[in-house]
């Protein structure tokens, strides 16, 4: 019996935010798109990942915050309540249900298909469904990848059959564990530290290198740390595990370090970095090798696969791991797809306004830790090994006057890296309660090339955390 064949315009995997907007964005160009879609419509984002996950951050955040205010902690104590906490994070999740989002997709006019999608040759996509019936999609210009990632588990002997919690698991427990061994102490490792100590429970993190959130700025990671030891938590700088055991992966968790010493945990967190899912996605039918990310070009075109008729969006080709950046590269690949569907060739100017240089100039990220850390473009040390000549402006965010209004005691620290020769920001690092709403103004000063010599005329109002913009051009012209 012959396979059962459908022909649409663009085929995407993924429904995930990148292959949502891919495909909102097709059919709104008048062209016919499929979104295929093995697990839920929404993605790792929603449902184990940036949600969850700042669900049930935000409360301790506020807790933290009202006790800064002197009032409001001379009225009472301020605490938490893990169920209610838990309940928000469900609501936050839908509830691990995803007929709101598939309802959003179905709207756009994309036909959405249930199953497991695989290349299967040029510009052909089969579809296994839950019920094994399997369908072939033939794509008239383009089929986009955007399976996203998954938590990668490192080579520790013993570890994965200690059935360890990656994001998800942890993102969506129903019960705080009465303890948790955290292996990374990256964005992932500090956030759900964070989160499971601040509803009770005894934390441990094991970080090789000599900082936290190693990837930033070094006093990012200083601050983020003394925030966790002064939450109870137990930071290991220098710290690796090197063997775990857990008795027929079930009952506590036994974690030996490369200190020596033994740690003993009711669970163990994996939160050391991120695999591209293309190892069962068919890659090898058009000369890929499955399990590795996909390599693009600037408009997100793969570019090891004649013929320009593949592209990759999101997380699987590897340039930037965020959901914004993600649902960038979908907006700019589609508008590149269109010109070229269209007839023009995009390259050089002036079709450069499809590349997506966000990726490498000006990515932001904000880890929702207490305090906040948020960075966005080149770090000092970045910088300096791209050979640009660079300088650094740091300042303490706790001397302006909005950060003495926001509560006792404030914490925080602001880096600008500015290319001397060029006269604009490459960089920025902010650290402190609820900064991470300042990143923005940063990412736009960078994307945009803003001179610094513009920048004094961005009068920030008084009296707020943003003041401290003022504060880094001052110091940086020798006025303070």
């Amino acid at each position: 019996m012959d396979m059962p064949v459908d022909t649409f315009d663009v085929v995407v995997i993924g429904a995930g935010p990148p292959g949502e907007n891919v495909a909102d964005r097709v059919v709104r160009s008048g062209m016919s798109c499929a979104v295929v879609e093995s697990e839920l419509v929404g993605g790792e984002c929603s449902y184990w990942a940036c949600m969850p996950s700042k669900a049930l951050l935000r409360p301790w955040a506020a807790v933290s915050a009202a006790r800064a205010v002197p009032a409001v902690a001379a009225a009472g104590s301020v605490d938490l309540d893990a169920a209610k906490v838990l309940e928000s994070r469900n609501a936050f999740a839908s509830n691990w249900r995803d007929e709101d989002q598939i309802d959003w997709l179905e709207n756009t006019g994309a036909v959405l298909l249930r199953g497991h999608g695989r290349l299967a040759g040029e510009r052909r996509v089969e579809v296994a469904s839950r019920e094994a019936e399997v369908v072939e999609l033939v794509a008239n210009h383009a089929v986009v990848v955007a399976s996203g990632s998954r938590a990668s588990i490192p080579d520790i002997p013993g570890l994965k059959a200690a059935n360890p919690w990656t994001n998800r698991e942890a993102t969506s427990a129903d019960k705080v564990p009465e303890s948790l061994a955290v292996i990374g102490g990256g964005a992932v490792g500090v956030e759900l530290a964070t989160a499971w100590s601040a509803l009770g429970t005894r934390v441990t993190v094991l970080e090789p290198s000599e900082r936290l959130l190693p990837a930033m700025e070094p006093f990012a990671g200083a601050l983020v740390a003394e925030s966790l030891q002064n939450m109870g938590v137990d930071v290991r700088l220098g710290t690796a595990a090197e063997s775990v055991d857990r008795d027929s992966g079930i009952g506590p968790v036994r974690l030996w370090t490369s200190t020596g010493d033994e740690i003993t945990a009711a669970e163990v967190l994996v939160a050391t970095g991120r695999a591209p899912r293309t190892d069962d996605l068919g890659v090898e039918t058009v000369g890929l090798t499955p399990g590795d990310w996909l390599s693009v070009d600037e408009t997100c075109r793969v570019d090891q696969v004649p013929g320009g008729w593949l592209y990759a969006v999101g997380d699987v080709n590897g340039r930037a791991l965020l959901t914004h950046q993600g649902k960038y590269q979908a907006r700019q690949a589609v508008a590149a797809l269109l010109a070229r569907v269209n007839g023009t060739e995009v390259a050089g100017e002036p079709w450069s306004r499809y590349a997506a240089t966000a990726d490498t100039i000006a990515p932001p990220q904000v880890i929702f830790t207490t305090p906040n850390a948020a960075a966005v473009g080149q770090t000092l040390e970045q910088a300096e090994s791209s050979g640009w000549s660079v300088r650094a402006v740091d300042y303490d965010i706790g001397e302006v006057a909005g950060a003495a209004l926001h509560g006792r005691d404030y914490e925080g620290r602001a880096r600008l890296v500015i290319d001397e020769d060029r006269q604009v920001i490459v960089g920025a690092t902010f650290v402190g309660p609820d900064i991470g709403e300042l990143l923005h103004a940063a990412t736009i000063a960078i994307a945009g090339e803003v001179p610094i010599d513009r920048l004094w005329h961005a009068v920030p109002a008084f009296p707020t955390i943003s003041e401290v913009w003022l504060r880094l051009l001052e110091t940086y012209a020798g006025m303070s």
